[in-house]
C-alpha cells in the first residue's frame, strides 16, 4: 500500500514483506571504469579532471589556464607549494576576467562592501561629530 502526499510517497511494509530476502545485488565498485566518481585524485595520483568537485572550471574558455594552474600547483614541489605557479595562476586569472559572467570575481564584490561599510561607518561618525558640536 502506498500513499503519495505532496512531492513525497510513502509506502507501507508488511511483516511478510521484511521476511522474504533481498533480491537486490550489490556490484564491487571497479576502479577502472571511467565514469565512476573517483573525487579529485585518481588512484595513480593524477587529477580527475571530470570530478563534479571542480564545477566545471577545467571546462569552459579558460579550462587550459585553470588546468594549467592547478597541474603545476597539484605537482609542486616547492617548499611553498605553488609558488613555482604564480604565472600559470595569473595567466588563469586574466583569462577570467575576460569573462566576468561565467567567472564572477568574488574579492572585487568582499572590497566594494567593505568599502561600502567603511564609508557608512565614517558617515555616521561625522553625523556623529556635527550633533555633539551643535
Amino acid at each position: 500500500v502506498s500513499y503519495i502526499i505532496g512531492k513525497d510517497r510513502i509506502i507501507f511494509a508488511t511483516k511478510e514483506d521484511h521476511e522474504t530476502p533481498s533480491s537486490a545485488e550489490l556490484v564491487e565498485d571497479d576502479p577502472d571504469d571511467p565514469y565512476e566518481e573517483q573525487g579529485l585524485i585518481l588512484p595513480n595520483g593524477d587529477i580527475n579532471w571530470n570530478c563534479p568537485c571542480l564545477g566545471g572550471m577545467a571546462s569552459g574558455p579558460c579550462g587550459e589556464q585553470f588546468k594549467s594552474a592547478f597541474s603545476c600547483f597539484h605537482y609542486s614541489t616547492e617548499e611553498i607549494k605553488g609558488s613555482d605557479c604564480v604565472d600559470q595562476f595569473r595567466a588563469m586569472q586574466e583569462c577570467m576576467q575576460k569573462y566576468p559572467d561565467l567567472y564572477p570575481q568574488e574579492d572585487e564584490n568582499e572590497e566594494k562592501s567593505s568599502k561600502d561599510l567603511e564609508a557608512t561607518s565614517m558617515e555616521a561618525s561625522a553625523a556623529k561629530e556635527e550633533k555633539a558640536s551643535s
